[in-house]
């Protein structure tokens, strides 16, 4: 199972209920984060503060789009996905944090793609089923939203705080790697070694931040640490690239991020652990040991047969996963064991023999991979150990919490997960020019899920109710009666023509100029997402604060906090379909 990869010894994860209040921009203009409540089960009091929530005729209608031209593109595609009926709820952020198990400490609705996990590759989503009517397996996730009546004690939080360390998290690029030629293992190694470095250096950078958050200091190291870890990447990439012929694209491993988990450890025992029912587990997860990062140096005669098997693996995984979310409820006790982890089993063992093999006719056949083969679930057992790295280098930290309980409870997102009434999914088009095809696989993100620890340039407002979309509120709103409360999210309509994805996830995408709705200069109008979620929440509950989003620990519930996530998984043909149906201004789906 993935990890987090981090250097702190504070950080440890373990059930508790933690909770921030509101960010407000000071005069100064640094961030101040104000801690109100935290954890416990009670009886009085709103679950969120009553601060963070609006009427929606107080706010004032803010919505402009800007005026199509002559040469506007103004049909629009709609996409039906359902509202995750199946139930496929994850912590992991394939597209924020690739290959961190439970990244996202908070629970997300996922339509689309029936596979994806924190470790799909893009052989993997393309070989998934898929949610939507039409046939698009591109995945769309967000954040749930809950209703959860909970008391919360600001003290509680503040001590949680004070004792936290805040820690670098970075995805692990060693067993992200394809296959190392033996003729450049050790340079891999060092490269690999120094990444280890760069994160234990910005971890130590970390330490003046003790207890509190610091997002001007937050964003000094992590600046520095993308640009120095981009160039060690490229390097390992061209270094492994040149051996084969081709360079593996690794650009998505570069951002790393700044870990609030540590106050999961001060504040254990709470409304988590109280509000859960052993034993279970939201939208199981197989987790298998892995095993490019076991491997030794490959001969180059063996390389393509032995990269041919990994992604075989990673596609096995795939499946599985695939199959726990569409046989979800079927069978007894056993069936899990008996129709999933046992044929996985069984056709790794084979796909592990058939690497050992590959290498064994070149150089030493590498021994012990057959400890590799037995998979679990999430929160099962851990694995044989396996063989320990070429380098030697340190495993990651403790991973994260799992979701637990009939209501997918995290700690600190506690509470009835609120299904969505309805989720529409469209892909409009651009006010003065025509659009062209996004890329396959490209990845994209919108709103911030951390403006209190890295600031609110990228958050975004998101709120309002239905019959009120001329206005958008960074508040939770309070609807009038018989209204639908609505999350409305537009993602970036730009793209650079050439990346699918950045080293921060967001430079190789563009929001046009909200005045004139051009695309800035170098990026071209790429068929324009918009997700809206509706939502049906007895007015009592808005009234009384109880209703709020899932989010990172230190954010606790900030309605500024929203987010959503998507990577284009449409076929060439569906896509150009798309952008023939917006440039010749039509209304399909």
């Amino acid at each position: 199972m993935k990890r987090r990869q981090t250097w702190s010894p504070a950080l440890k994860s373990r059930p508790a209920r933690i909770a921030m209040a509101a960010v407000v921009l000071a005069a100064t203009g640094a961030l101040t984060a104000t801690f109100v409540s935290s954890g416990g089960k009670g009886t009085a009091d709103a679950a969120t503060s009553l601060a963070q929530f609006v009427p929606i005729q107080n706010v004032r209608p803010n919505v402009r789009d800007p005026r199509p031209t002559a040469a506007a593109s103004t049909g629009r595609f709609t996409v039906n996905c359902g509202t995750n009926g199946n139930g496929k709820f994850s912590p992991d952020n394939p597209v924020a944090q690739p290959g961190i198990k439970n990244g996202a400490e908070h629970v997300h609705d996922f339509v689309g793609n029936l596979a994806i996990t924190a470790d799909s590759s893009n052989a993997d989503l393309e070989a998934s089923g898929t949610t939507c009517r039409n046939g698009d397996k591109s995945s769309y996730f967000w954040p749930v939203v809950r209703i959860d009546k909970s008391v919360r004690s600001g003290n509680q939080v503040q001590q949680a705080l004070s004792q936290t360390q805040p820690a670098v998290v970075c995805p692990s690029v060693r067993d992200r790697l394809p296959a190392v030629p033996a003729r450049t293992r050790a340079r891999v190694d060092r490269l690999l070694t120094e990444l280890d470095r760069l994160t234990a250096d910005a971890n130590e950078r970390m330490t003046a931040s003790r207890g509190r958050i610091d997002p001007a200091v937050n964003k000094q190291v992590l600046d520095s640490l993308r640009t120095r870890r981009a160039a060690l990447i490229k390097d390992i990439s061209a270094t492994v690239g040149n051996a084969v012929g081709n360079r593996p694209g690794m650009v998505s491993l570069v951002d790393c991020d700044i870990s609030y988990d540590g106050m999961h450890a001060a504040m254990h025992g709470t409304a988590h652990a109280a509000s859960t029912k052993a034993g279970q587990v939201a939208n199981p997860q197989v987790q298998c040991p892995t095993v490019r990062d076991k491997l030794p140096g490959v001969p180059d005669q063996a390389l393509a047969e032995v990269n041919r098997n990994l992604d075989e693996l990673d596609r096995q995984i795939s499946e599985a996963n695939e199959r726990l979310v569409t046989t979800r409820g079927q069978g007894g006790a056993a069936f899990v064991d008996n129709a999933v982890l046992g044929p996985l089993r069984a056709k790794r063992i084979a796909v592990l023999d058939r690497i050992a093999t590959a290498i064994g006719r070149q150089a030493t056949r590498p021994q012990g991979l057959e400890v590799l083969a037995a998979c679990t679930l999430n929160q099962a057992p851990a694995a044989p150990s396996a063989p320990a790295t070429p380098s030697g280098a340190p495993t990651s930290a403790a991973a994260l919490p799992e979701p637990q309980g009939p209501d997918f409870e995290l700690p600190g997102n506690t509470g009835g997960i609120v299904r969505p009434a309805k989720v529409l999914i469209e892909y409009r088009g651009n006010p003065v020019s025509e659009v062209v095809p996004m890329p396959k696989f490209l990845r994209t993100l919108t709103g911030d899920a951390k403006p209190t620890s890295r600031g609110p340039a990228n958050a975004r407002a998101t709120w309002t109710c239905s019959g009120f979309t001329d206005r958008l509120s960074d508040k939770y709103p309070i609807c009038p009666a018989g209204r639908q409360v609505q999350r409305v999210q537009d993602f970036p309509g730009c793209w650079d023509g050439k990346n699918i994805d950045s080293d921060n996830h967001r430079k190789h995408v563009a929001f046009a100029d909200k005045t004139t709705g051009a695309c800035p200069q170098g990026f071209r109008a790429i068929p324009q997402l918009r997700i809206t979620i509706s939502y049906n929440i007895p007015r009592s509950v808005q009234v009384k604060g109880q209703y709020a989003l899932d989010s990172f620990p230190e954010e606790n519930h900030n309605p500024f906090s929203d987010h959503n996530d998507f990577i284009n998984v449409n076929s060439t043909r569906a896509m150009q379909g798309i952008t023939t149906c917006i440039n010749t201004g039509k209304r399909c789906s």
